[in-house]
Protein backbone atom coordinates (compact mmCIF):
# COMPACT_ATOMS: atom_id res chain seq x y z
CA UNK A 1 0.00 0.00 0.00
CA UNK A 2 1.52 3.29 -1.11
CA UNK A 3 1.98 6.06 1.42
CA UNK A 4 -0.78 8.67 1.23
CA UNK A 5 0.49 12.20 0.72
CA UNK A 6 -1.32 14.70 2.89
CA UNK A 7 -2.10 17.12 0.09
CA UNK A 8 -3.83 14.33 -1.85
CA UNK A 9 -5.97 13.28 1.07
CA UNK A 10 -9.71 13.54 0.58
CA UNK A 11 -10.04 15.09 4.04
CA UNK A 12 -7.61 17.87 3.13
CA UNK A 13 -9.36 18.43 -0.19
CA UNK A 14 -12.68 18.76 1.61
CA UNK A 15 -11.14 21.10 4.18
CA UNK A 16 -9.43 23.27 1.56
CA UNK A 17 -12.60 23.30 -0.52
CA UNK A 18 -14.65 24.32 2.49
CA UNK A 19 -12.20 27.11 3.33
CA UNK A 20 -12.25 28.27 -0.30
CA UNK A 21 -16.05 28.23 -0.21
CA UNK A 22 -16.05 30.30 3.00
CA UNK A 23 -13.55 32.72 1.47
CA UNK A 24 -15.79 33.05 -1.59
CA UNK A 25 -18.82 33.68 0.58
CA UNK A 26 -16.97 36.22 2.73
CA UNK A 27 -15.75 38.01 -0.38
CA UNK A 28 -19.29 38.03 -1.76
CA UNK A 29 -20.66 39.32 1.53
CA UNK A 30 -18.03 42.04 1.62
CA UNK A 31 -18.92 43.05 -1.93
CA UNK A 32 -22.62 43.02 -1.03
CA UNK A 33 -21.95 45.11 2.05
CA UNK A 34 -20.01 47.67 0.05
CA UNK A 35 -22.71 47.68 -2.60
CA UNK A 36 -25.48 48.04 -0.01
CA UNK A 37 -23.62 50.80 1.79
CA UNK A 38 -23.14 52.57 -1.49
CA UNK A 39 -26.83 52.19 -2.30
CA UNK A 40 -27.84 53.50 1.11
CA UNK A 41 -25.35 56.34 0.93
CA UNK A 42 -26.49 57.09 -2.61
CA UNK A 43 -30.07 57.33 -1.43
CA UNK A 44 -29.08 60.01 1.07
CA UNK A 45 -28.64 63.34 -0.72
CA UNK A 46 -27.20 64.72 2.53
CA UNK A 47 -24.89 63.17 5.07
CA UNK A 48 -26.96 64.03 8.13
CA UNK A 49 -30.70 64.36 8.94
CA UNK A 50 -30.22 68.07 9.63
CA UNK A 51 -28.72 68.70 6.22
CA UNK A 52 -31.38 66.50 4.63
CA UNK A 53 -34.09 68.63 6.25
CA UNK A 54 -32.48 71.85 5.02
CA UNK A 55 -31.99 70.41 1.52
CA UNK A 56 -35.58 69.18 1.20
CA UNK A 57 -36.97 72.43 2.61
CA UNK A 58 -34.98 74.47 0.10
CA UNK A 59 -35.96 72.16 -2.78
CA UNK A 60 -39.66 72.17 -1.88
CA UNK A 61 -39.61 75.95 -1.37
CA UNK A 62 -38.09 76.46 -4.82
CA UNK A 63 -40.62 74.09 -6.40
CA UNK A 64 -43.57 75.87 -4.70
CA UNK A 65 -42.22 79.26 -5.77
CA UNK A 66 -42.26 78.03 -9.36
CA UNK A 67 -45.63 76.25 -9.09
CA UNK A 68 -47.93 77.21 -6.23
CA UNK A 69 -50.36 74.40 -7.18
CA UNK A 70 -47.67 71.73 -6.98
CA UNK A 71 -48.88 68.20 -6.16
CA UNK A 72 -46.74 67.82 -3.09
CA UNK A 73 -47.31 64.04 -2.62
CA UNK A 74 -46.37 63.24 -6.23
CA UNK A 75 -43.38 65.54 -6.14
CA UNK A 76 -41.95 64.01 -2.98
CA UNK A 77 -42.51 60.50 -4.31
CA UNK A 78 -40.72 61.30 -7.56
CA UNK A 79 -37.84 63.25 -6.08
CA UNK A 80 -37.31 61.57 -2.71
CA UNK A 81 -39.04 58.20 -2.91
CA UNK A 82 -35.62 56.48 -3.20
CA UNK A 83 -34.35 58.17 0.00
CA UNK A 84 -34.45 55.60 2.82
CA UNK A 85 -34.72 58.26 5.52
CA UNK A 86 -38.36 59.24 6.17
CA UNK A 87 -39.43 62.85 6.45
CA UNK A 88 -42.70 64.75 6.54
CA UNK A 89 -43.55 68.08 4.92
CA UNK A 90 -46.05 70.11 6.97
CA UNK A 91 -47.47 73.15 5.18
CA UNK A 92 -49.26 76.16 6.75
CA UNK A 93 -52.17 75.62 4.41
CA UNK A 94 -52.89 72.28 6.16
CA UNK A 95 -51.29 69.95 3.64
CA UNK A 96 -49.16 67.07 4.98
CA UNK A 97 -47.00 64.92 2.68
CA UNK A 98 -44.15 62.44 3.10
CA UNK A 99 -41.66 60.65 0.86
CA UNK A 100 -42.89 57.16 1.96
CA UNK A 101 -46.34 55.73 2.33
CA UNK A 102 -45.41 53.35 5.14
CA UNK A 103 -45.20 56.00 7.89
CA UNK A 104 -47.32 55.15 10.90
CA UNK A 105 -50.78 56.69 11.02
CA UNK A 106 -50.27 58.17 14.47
CA UNK A 107 -47.19 60.03 13.19
CA UNK A 108 -49.22 61.41 10.31
CA UNK A 109 -52.05 62.37 12.70
CA UNK A 110 -49.62 64.33 14.86
CA UNK A 111 -48.26 66.00 11.71
CA UNK A 112 -51.79 67.03 10.65
CA UNK A 113 -52.42 68.39 14.18
CA UNK A 114 -49.27 70.47 13.91
CA UNK A 115 -50.39 71.64 10.47
CA UNK A 116 -53.62 72.89 12.01
CA UNK A 117 -51.57 74.70 14.66
CA UNK A 118 -49.57 76.35 11.90
CA UNK A 119 -52.78 77.29 10.10
CA UNK A 120 -54.22 78.68 13.38
CA UNK A 121 -51.11 80.76 13.89
CA UNK A 122 -51.39 82.13 10.38
CA UNK A 123 -54.98 83.20 11.00
CA UNK A 124 -54.10 84.88 14.30
CA UNK A 125 -51.86 87.14 12.30
CA UNK A 126 -54.66 88.38 10.13
CA UNK A 127 -55.01 85.76 7.53
CA UNK A 128 -51.57 86.35 6.26
CA UNK A 129 -48.21 84.96 7.11
CA UNK A 130 -47.46 88.15 9.00
CA UNK A 131 -45.54 91.31 8.38
CA UNK A 132 -41.99 92.20 9.03
CA UNK A 133 -41.15 92.84 12.63
CA UNK A 134 -38.67 95.33 13.98
CA UNK A 135 -36.17 92.61 14.72
CA UNK A 136 -36.64 90.67 11.43
CA UNK A 137 -35.61 92.84 8.46
CA UNK A 138 -35.34 89.69 6.27
CA UNK A 139 -39.08 89.75 5.54
CA UNK A 140 -39.92 86.69 7.64
CA UNK A 141 -42.49 88.62 9.63
CA UNK A 142 -43.63 85.50 11.50
CA UNK A 143 -42.14 86.00 14.99
CA UNK A 144 -39.27 83.57 15.70
CA UNK A 145 -39.74 82.02 12.26
CA UNK A 146 -36.22 80.74 12.38
CA UNK A 147 -36.94 78.65 15.47
CA UNK A 148 -37.47 75.15 14.12
CA UNK A 149 -39.21 74.04 17.32
CA UNK A 150 -41.84 76.81 17.29
CA UNK A 151 -45.22 76.01 15.80
CA UNK A 152 -46.49 79.54 15.58
CA UNK A 153 -43.38 81.59 16.03
CA UNK A 154 -43.60 81.73 19.78
CA UNK A 155 -40.63 80.46 21.74
CA UNK A 156 -41.09 77.14 23.56
CA UNK A 157 -44.00 75.86 21.48
CA UNK A 158 -42.46 72.97 19.51
CA UNK A 159 -43.98 70.68 16.88
CA UNK A 160 -45.92 68.15 18.91
CA UNK A 161 -44.83 64.53 18.61
CA UNK A 162 -41.57 65.33 16.84
CA UNK A 163 -39.13 65.56 19.69
CA UNK A 164 -35.68 64.61 18.38
CA UNK A 165 -36.68 65.31 14.77
CA UNK A 166 -34.60 67.60 12.60
CA UNK A 167 -36.85 70.46 11.40
CA UNK A 168 -36.18 73.05 8.71
CA UNK A 169 -38.50 75.85 7.52
CA UNK A 170 -39.85 75.99 3.97
CA UNK A 171 -39.56 79.53 2.62
CA UNK A 172 -41.62 80.53 -0.39
CA UNK A 173 -41.09 84.00 -1.83
CA UNK A 174 -39.46 85.15 1.37
CA UNK A 175 -42.29 83.87 3.59
CA UNK A 176 -42.30 80.79 5.80
CA UNK A 177 -44.80 78.35 4.20
CA UNK A 178 -44.19 75.21 6.20
CA UNK A 179 -41.75 72.87 7.83
CA UNK A 180 -39.77 69.73 6.88
CA UNK A 181 -39.38 67.25 9.74
CA UNK A 182 -36.86 64.42 9.28
CA UNK A 183 -38.06 61.64 11.57
CA UNK A 184 -35.60 60.31 14.15
CA UNK A 185 -34.24 56.75 14.17
CA UNK A 186 -32.71 56.48 10.71
CA UNK A 187 -34.05 54.43 7.81
CA UNK A 188 -36.54 51.70 8.74
CA UNK A 189 -35.08 48.20 8.41
CA UNK A 190 -38.20 46.91 6.73
CA UNK A 191 -37.97 49.60 4.06
CA UNK A 192 -34.30 48.85 3.41
CA UNK A 193 -35.14 45.15 3.25
CA UNK A 194 -37.97 45.75 0.80
CA UNK A 195 -35.80 47.91 -1.37
CA UNK A 196 -32.62 45.81 -1.34
CA UNK A 197 -33.96 42.40 -0.29
CA UNK A 198 -34.76 41.02 -3.75
CA UNK A 199 -31.41 42.09 -5.17
CA UNK A 200 -29.52 40.79 -2.13
CA UNK A 201 -31.39 37.47 -2.27
CA UNK A 202 -30.68 37.15 -5.99
CA UNK A 203 -26.97 37.89 -5.62
CA UNK A 204 -26.65 35.68 -2.54
CA UNK A 205 -28.44 32.83 -4.31
CA UNK A 206 -26.16 33.16 -7.31
CA UNK A 207 -23.04 33.17 -5.12
CA UNK A 208 -24.30 30.19 -3.13
CA UNK A 209 -25.15 28.28 -6.30
CA UNK A 210 -21.77 29.01 -7.86
CA UNK A 211 -19.96 27.99 -4.68
CA UNK A 212 -22.00 24.80 -4.38
CA UNK A 213 -21.37 23.87 -8.01
CA UNK A 214 -17.65 24.57 -7.69
CA UNK A 215 -17.34 22.50 -4.51
CA UNK A 216 -19.40 19.68 -6.04
CA UNK A 217 -17.38 19.52 -9.25
CA UNK A 218 -13.90 20.35 -7.94
CA UNK A 219 -13.89 18.53 -4.58
CA UNK A 220 -16.59 15.87 -4.66
CA UNK A 221 -16.99 15.34 -8.42
CA UNK A 222 -13.81 13.30 -9.03
CA UNK A 223 -14.29 11.42 -5.76
CA UNK A 224 -17.88 10.52 -6.62
CA UNK A 225 -16.87 9.40 -10.10
CA UNK A 226 -14.13 7.09 -8.78
CA UNK A 227 -16.42 5.76 -6.04
CA UNK A 228 -18.95 4.88 -8.73
CA UNK A 229 -16.19 3.05 -10.60
CA UNK A 230 -15.32 1.08 -7.45
CA UNK A 231 -19.02 0.32 -6.96
CA UNK A 232 -19.33 -0.82 -10.57
CA UNK A 233 -16.28 -3.08 -10.21
CA UNK A 234 -17.73 -4.52 -6.99
CA UNK A 235 -21.05 -5.30 -8.67
CA UNK A 236 -19.30 -6.90 -11.63
CA UNK A 237 -17.15 -9.01 -9.34
CA UNK A 238 -20.23 -10.05 -7.39
CA UNK A 239 -21.86 -10.98 -10.69
CA UNK A 240 -19.08 -13.43 -11.50
CA UNK A 241 -16.72 -11.27 -13.54
CA UNK A 242 -13.39 -12.12 -11.88
CA UNK A 243 -11.57 -9.71 -14.21
CA UNK A 244 -13.38 -6.68 -12.74
CA UNK A 245 -10.94 -4.11 -11.42
CA UNK A 246 -11.29 -0.54 -10.12
CA UNK A 247 -9.10 2.31 -11.46
CA UNK A 248 -6.29 3.12 -9.04
CA UNK A 249 -5.56 6.63 -10.31
CA UNK A 250 -5.41 9.38 -7.70
CA UNK A 251 -3.56 9.54 -4.44
CA UNK A 252 -6.35 9.85 -1.89
CA UNK A 253 -8.31 7.42 0.26
CA UNK A 254 -10.53 6.39 -2.65
CA UNK A 255 -7.44 5.22 -4.55
CA UNK A 256 -6.40 3.20 -1.48
CA UNK A 257 -9.86 1.62 -1.40
CA UNK A 258 -9.55 0.79 -5.12
CA UNK A 259 -6.12 -0.77 -4.59
CA UNK A 260 -7.42 -2.83 -1.67
CA UNK A 261 -10.37 -3.97 -3.76
CA UNK A 262 -8.09 -4.96 -6.63
CA UNK A 263 -5.82 -6.94 -4.30
CA UNK A 264 -8.89 -8.68 -2.91
CA UNK A 265 -10.13 -9.40 -6.44
CA UNK A 266 -6.70 -10.80 -7.41
CA UNK A 267 -6.70 -13.00 -4.34
CA UNK A 268 -10.22 -14.21 -5.05
CA UNK A 269 -9.29 -14.94 -8.65
CA UNK A 270 -6.18 -16.85 -7.57
CA UNK A 271 -8.20 -18.85 -5.07
CA UNK A 272 -10.89 -19.52 -7.65
CA UNK A 273 -8.25 -20.75 -10.08
CA UNK A 274 -6.63 -22.82 -7.35
CA UNK A 275 -9.98 -24.36 -6.45
CA UNK A 276 -10.68 -25.04 -10.11
CA UNK A 277 -7.26 -26.61 -10.54
CA UNK A 278 -7.71 -28.61 -7.34
CA UNK A 279 -11.10 -29.83 -8.46
CA UNK A 280 -9.68 -30.75 -11.83
CA UNK A 281 -6.77 -32.54 -10.17
CA UNK A 282 -9.17 -34.37 -7.88
CA UNK A 283 -11.26 -35.59 -10.79
CA UNK A 284 -8.12 -36.56 -12.67
CA UNK A 285 -6.79 -38.36 -9.61
CA UNK A 286 -10.01 -40.31 -9.24
CA UNK A 287 -9.86 -41.26 -12.91
CA UNK A 288 -6.18 -42.25 -12.66
CA UNK A 289 -6.67 -44.23 -9.47
CA UNK A 290 -9.67 -46.01 -10.95
CA UNK A 291 -7.67 -46.84 -14.08
CA UNK A 292 -4.61 -48.05 -12.16
CA UNK A 293 -6.66 -50.16 -9.78
CA UNK A 294 -8.89 -51.62 -12.49
CA UNK A 295 -5.92 -52.98 -14.47
CA UNK A 296 -4.73 -55.53 -11.84
CA UNK A 297 -8.26 -56.18 -10.64
CA UNK A 298 -9.42 -57.01 -14.17
CA UNK A 299 -6.49 -59.37 -14.68
CA UNK A 300 -7.05 -61.02 -11.31
CA UNK A 301 -10.76 -61.45 -11.96
CA UNK A 302 -10.16 -62.97 -15.38
CA UNK A 303 -7.68 -65.56 -14.17
CA UNK A 304 -9.70 -66.38 -11.05
CA UNK A 305 -12.82 -66.94 -13.16
CA UNK A 306 -10.82 -69.15 -15.52
CA UNK A 307 -9.46 -71.21 -12.63
CA UNK A 308 -12.92 -71.60 -11.14
CA UNK A 309 -14.65 -72.79 -14.30
CA UNK A 310 -15.73 -76.46 -14.06
CA UNK A 311 -15.68 -77.08 -17.79
CA UNK A 312 -12.10 -75.93 -18.26
CA UNK A 313 -9.43 -78.54 -17.61
CA UNK A 314 -6.05 -76.95 -16.85
CA UNK A 315 -2.84 -78.85 -16.45
CA UNK A 316 -0.59 -78.26 -13.46
CA UNK A 317 1.95 -75.88 -15.03
CA UNK A 318 -0.81 -73.73 -16.56
CA UNK A 319 -2.72 -73.53 -13.30
CA UNK A 320 0.50 -72.65 -11.46
CA UNK A 321 1.29 -69.93 -14.03
CA UNK A 322 -2.20 -68.46 -13.63
CA UNK A 323 -1.89 -68.45 -9.88
CA UNK A 324 1.50 -66.74 -10.16
CA UNK A 325 -0.01 -64.02 -12.33
CA UNK A 326 -2.81 -63.49 -9.81
CA UNK A 327 -0.24 -63.23 -7.03
CA UNK A 328 1.83 -60.70 -9.00
CA UNK A 329 -1.24 -58.58 -9.71
CA UNK A 330 -2.17 -58.76 -6.04
CA UNK A 331 1.26 -57.46 -5.06
CA UNK A 332 0.98 -54.76 -7.70
CA UNK A 333 -2.39 -53.73 -6.31
CA UNK A 334 -0.91 -53.60 -2.81
CA UNK A 335 1.96 -51.43 -4.02
CA UNK A 336 -0.41 -48.99 -5.72
CA UNK A 337 -2.60 -48.72 -2.64
CA UNK A 338 0.44 -48.40 -0.39
CA UNK A 339 1.93 -45.68 -2.57
CA UNK A 340 -1.39 -43.81 -2.63
CA UNK A 341 -1.65 -43.92 1.16
CA UNK A 342 1.98 -42.90 1.53
CA UNK A 343 1.56 -39.98 -0.89
CA UNK A 344 -1.65 -38.88 0.87
CA UNK A 345 0.14 -38.81 4.23
CA UNK A 346 3.09 -36.87 2.84
CA UNK A 347 1.06 -34.29 0.93
CA UNK A 348 -1.46 -33.89 3.74
CA UNK A 349 1.25 -33.24 6.33
CA UNK A 350 0.42 -36.41 8.21
CA UNK A 351 3.02 -38.58 9.85
CA UNK A 352 6.03 -37.41 11.78
CA UNK A 353 9.30 -36.41 10.14
CA UNK A 354 12.39 -37.09 12.22
CA UNK A 355 15.16 -34.54 12.46
CA UNK A 356 18.51 -36.32 12.59
CA UNK A 357 21.97 -36.04 11.16
CA UNK A 358 21.85 -38.09 7.96
CA UNK A 359 25.08 -39.30 6.35
CA UNK A 360 24.99 -38.76 2.60
CA UNK A 361 27.76 -41.33 1.83
CA UNK A 362 25.85 -43.89 3.89
CA UNK A 363 22.70 -43.22 1.84
CA UNK A 364 24.67 -43.73 -1.37
CA UNK A 365 26.07 -47.02 0.00
CA UNK A 366 22.59 -48.31 0.86
CA UNK A 367 21.40 -47.48 -2.67
CA UNK A 368 24.34 -49.37 -4.12
CA UNK A 369 23.70 -52.38 -1.87
CA UNK A 370 20.03 -52.61 -2.81
CA UNK A 371 20.63 -52.46 -6.57
CA UNK A 372 23.91 -54.41 -6.58
CA UNK A 373 22.49 -57.45 -8.35
CA UNK A 374 20.68 -55.41 -11.02
CA UNK A 375 23.80 -53.30 -11.65
CA UNK A 376 25.95 -56.38 -12.11
CA UNK A 377 23.37 -58.14 -14.27
CA UNK A 378 23.11 -55.24 -16.71
CA UNK A 379 26.73 -54.12 -16.42
CA UNK A 380 25.77 -50.63 -15.27
CA UNK A 381 28.29 -48.65 -13.23
CA UNK A 382 27.17 -46.69 -10.15
CA UNK A 383 29.41 -43.71 -9.39
CA UNK A 384 29.17 -42.06 -5.95
CA UNK A 385 30.72 -38.65 -5.25
CA UNK A 386 30.46 -36.57 -2.05
CA UNK A 387 32.14 -33.15 -2.04
CA UNK A 388 33.76 -31.78 1.15
CA UNK A 389 31.17 -30.17 3.42
CA UNK A 390 28.30 -32.16 1.91
CA UNK A 391 28.65 -35.24 4.07
CA UNK A 392 25.68 -34.59 6.35
CA UNK A 393 22.22 -33.09 6.24
CA UNK A 394 19.41 -32.73 8.79
CA UNK A 395 16.31 -34.79 7.98
CA UNK A 396 14.44 -38.07 8.24
CA UNK A 397 16.89 -40.82 7.17
CA UNK A 398 14.19 -43.31 6.17
CA UNK A 399 12.28 -40.82 4.03
CA UNK A 400 15.43 -39.44 2.40
CA UNK A 401 16.55 -42.98 1.60
CA UNK A 402 13.11 -43.73 0.14
CA UNK A 403 13.37 -40.68 -2.15
CA UNK A 404 16.91 -41.53 -3.23
CA UNK A 405 16.04 -45.20 -3.81
CA UNK A 406 13.09 -44.21 -6.03
CA UNK A 407 15.26 -41.89 -8.12
CA UNK A 408 18.04 -44.48 -8.42
CA UNK A 409 15.57 -47.22 -9.41
CA UNK A 410 14.03 -44.89 -12.00
CA UNK A 411 17.49 -44.03 -13.39
CA UNK A 412 18.60 -47.67 -13.46
CA UNK A 413 15.37 -48.72 -15.20
CA UNK A 414 16.00 -46.28 -18.07
CA UNK A 415 19.77 -46.73 -18.37
CA UNK A 416 20.87 -49.09 -21.16
CA UNK A 417 23.24 -52.00 -20.51
CA UNK A 418 26.82 -50.83 -20.12
CA UNK A 419 25.61 -47.37 -19.09
CA UNK A 420 26.25 -45.34 -16.00
CA UNK A 421 24.29 -43.96 -13.03
CA UNK A 422 25.94 -41.24 -10.94
CA UNK A 423 25.04 -40.10 -7.40
CA UNK A 424 26.70 -36.86 -6.28
CA UNK A 425 26.39 -34.37 -3.42
CA UNK A 426 27.76 -30.83 -3.25
CA UNK A 427 27.25 -27.93 -0.89
CA UNK A 428 26.31 -24.47 -2.20
CA UNK A 429 25.05 -21.20 -0.78
CA UNK A 430 21.41 -22.17 -1.26
CA UNK A 431 21.75 -25.64 0.31
CA UNK A 432 22.89 -29.20 -0.25
CA UNK A 433 22.58 -30.39 -3.86
CA UNK A 434 22.03 -34.12 -4.46
CA UNK A 435 22.08 -35.18 -8.13
CA UNK A 436 21.02 -38.47 -9.73
CA UNK A 437 22.22 -38.82 -13.34
CA UNK A 438 21.75 -41.55 -15.92
CA UNK A 439 22.99 -42.11 -19.45
CA UNK A 440 19.60 -43.04 -20.83
CA UNK A 441 17.67 -41.35 -23.67
CA UNK A 442 16.59 -38.48 -21.44
CA UNK A 443 13.14 -37.00 -20.98
CA UNK A 444 11.34 -35.28 -23.88
CA UNK A 445 11.15 -31.55 -23.11
CA UNK A 446 7.36 -31.47 -23.38
CA UNK A 447 7.14 -34.06 -20.57
CA UNK A 448 9.52 -32.36 -18.12
CA UNK A 449 6.85 -30.16 -16.44
CA UNK A 450 4.58 -33.21 -15.90
CA UNK A 451 6.82 -35.99 -14.67
CA UNK A 452 6.13 -35.27 -10.98
CA UNK A 453 2.35 -35.59 -11.47
CA UNK A 454 0.54 -38.63 -10.10
CA UNK A 455 0.39 -41.65 -12.41
CA UNK A 456 2.30 -39.81 -15.13
CA UNK A 457 4.52 -42.11 -17.19
CA UNK A 458 6.72 -41.37 -20.16
CA UNK A 459 6.23 -44.85 -21.51
CA UNK A 460 6.44 -44.00 -25.20
CA UNK A 461 9.89 -42.41 -25.02
CA UNK A 462 11.51 -44.24 -22.11
CA UNK A 463 10.31 -47.81 -22.63
CA UNK A 464 7.37 -49.33 -20.86
CA UNK A 465 7.50 -48.88 -17.14
CA UNK A 466 6.21 -51.34 -14.61
CA UNK A 467 5.86 -48.86 -11.76
CA UNK A 468 2.68 -47.30 -10.44
CA UNK A 469 3.46 -43.83 -11.71
CA UNK A 470 3.55 -42.50 -8.13
CA UNK A 471 7.26 -42.81 -7.40
CA UNK A 472 8.32 -39.33 -8.54
CA UNK A 473 5.25 -37.78 -6.86
CA UNK A 474 6.31 -39.42 -3.58
CA UNK A 475 9.90 -38.18 -4.04
CA UNK A 476 8.64 -34.62 -4.57
CA UNK A 477 6.41 -34.81 -1.48
CA UNK A 478 9.30 -36.08 0.67
CA UNK A 479 11.66 -33.34 -0.54
CA UNK A 480 9.08 -30.61 0.02
CA UNK A 481 8.35 -31.92 3.53
CA UNK A 482 12.06 -31.33 4.21
CA UNK A 483 11.74 -27.74 2.91
CA UNK A 484 13.62 -28.51 -0.29
CA UNK A 485 12.96 -28.53 -4.01
CA UNK A 486 13.41 -31.05 -6.81
CA UNK A 487 13.77 -30.50 -10.55
CA UNK A 488 14.56 -32.51 -13.67
CA UNK A 489 16.49 -31.67 -16.81
CA UNK A 490 18.42 -33.30 -19.65
CA UNK A 491 22.24 -33.33 -19.78
CA UNK A 492 23.37 -36.31 -21.88
CA UNK A 493 20.64 -38.21 -20.13
CA UNK A 494 18.18 -37.43 -17.37
CA UNK A 495 19.30 -35.43 -14.33
CA UNK A 496 17.22 -35.15 -11.14
CA UNK A 497 18.46 -32.53 -8.69
CA UNK A 498 17.39 -32.27 -5.05
CA UNK A 499 18.20 -29.09 -3.09
CA UNK A 500 17.88 -29.50 0.69
CA UNK A 501 18.28 -26.59 3.13
CA UNK A 502 21.33 -26.74 5.36
CA UNK A 503 20.11 -26.20 8.92
CA UNK A 504 21.03 -27.04 12.47
CA UNK A 505 19.39 -29.89 14.34
CA UNK A 506 16.76 -28.63 16.76
CA UNK A 507 17.32 -29.35 20.46
CA UNK A 508 14.03 -31.23 20.92
CA UNK A 509 14.44 -33.40 17.82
Amino acid sequence: MSELRWYRSLYWRVAVGFIAFLALMLAAEAALFLWTSERIAGSMPARSPRRLAVLVASDVGTALSANSSLDLEKYLDEQYGHVFQSFIVIMRDGRVASNHDDIDDDVLDRARADARLLELGRRRFGGRPGGPGPSEPNGLNFPNAGDPNSADGRPGRALRGFRGAEVAPIVVNGLMAGRVAVLPGGPAFGRVLRELGPELALVGGIVLSIGTVLIAFVVFGPTRRRLRQVQDATERLGGGDVSARAPEDGGDEVADVARSFNRMADELMNRARALEASDKARRQLLADVSHELMTPLTAMRGYVETLSMDGVKLDGPTRERYMQIVEEETHRLERIIGDLLDLARLEGGGGSMRQEHVSIPLLFDRVASRHEAELAKRNVRLIRTTAPGAEKVIGDPDRLEQALQNLAANALRHTPAGGEVALSATKAADGLHVLVRDTGPGIPPEHLPLIFDRFYKVDASRKAATGSGLGLSIVKAIVERHGGTISARNEDGAVFEIVLPVRQKSENS
